[in-house]
């Protein structure tokens, strides 16, 4: 299994200068490295696949051990292009990718070969109305996901697992977005080829994308309570 981490953008909304993955955290780690450090507990190092673009040279010679795609146009497309690139380097492989900005309990990603599906990681908890919302069908499977929807079922948090036998399908759903489409946007035509796509609800365990101030308070306090938990 390939593993893909999107991590192309500038990440302007942090006010920092830095990608906004190489943001330090409470623990005194990146963000990447926690990804990373959480990864390599369950899968092979060298099958992490890094997409860069804005500042590359920070993230690479960082962790010069990992592979690497560049994204030459990062400063004017967005994730759909980014995961694009780098799925064009997995031939007929299970993938899991995720966000460059996701903080992740590692338990969450352990067991994901055993669905045996494709997966749309999501949070039922909530549903902001600024996220990537979903819907399903009876059966459970997604039919629509995008930041449009009204009355989603709860939020996807920027985790996602292709099979090998699905991903011809997302290829061809990414190609044909536009350069500032999100990858849920190549998720959705995909869906509308015939996709079987589910939710994979991630309950009590924590896990939140780091967009603003905000979320980053929140990720030291939980990093912090966790080493007094266990110290």
């Amino acid at each position: 299994m390939k593993i893909i981490i999107l991590a192309a953008g500038m990440g302007t909304r942090l006010g920092n200068s830095l990608p906004k993955t190489m943001t330090t955290l409470a623990n005194n780690k990146t963000i990447l490295e926690n990804q990373i450090d959480n990864l390599k507990t369950f899968y092979d190092i060298h099958d992490i696949m890094v997409v860069v673009g804005y500042k590359k040279e920070i993230i690479m010679e960082a962790h010069p051990e990992l592979l690497y795609v560049y994204n030459e146009k990062f400063n004017c497309t967005n994730t759909a292009y980014s995961l694009l690139l780098a799925l064009e380097k997995v031939k007929q492989e299970d993938a899991l990718w995720l966000n460059g900005d996701v903080f992740f309990d590692a338990s969450l990603v352990q067991n994901v070969k055993k669905e045996n599906r494709s997966l749309v990681f999501v949070n039922s908890e909530k549903v902001g109305k600024e996220e990537i919302k979903y819907k399903t069908n009876r059966v459970g499977m997604i039919t629509a996901i995008s930041k449009t929807i009204d009355s989603g079922l709860g939020e996807a948090i920027g985790i996602n697992y292709i099979t090998g036998f699905d991903l011809p399908l997302l290829k061809q759903g990414l190609k044909k977005c536009g350069d500032k489409d999100y990858f849920e946007k190549g998720i959705e035509i995909a869906i509308s080829n015939d996709l079987k796509i589910f939710p994979f609800n991630i309950q009590s365990q924590f896990c939140t994308e780091i967009d603003f101030k905000e979320d980053l308070s929140k990720v030291n306090k939980y990093i912090l309570s966790q080493e007094h938990s266990t110290g």
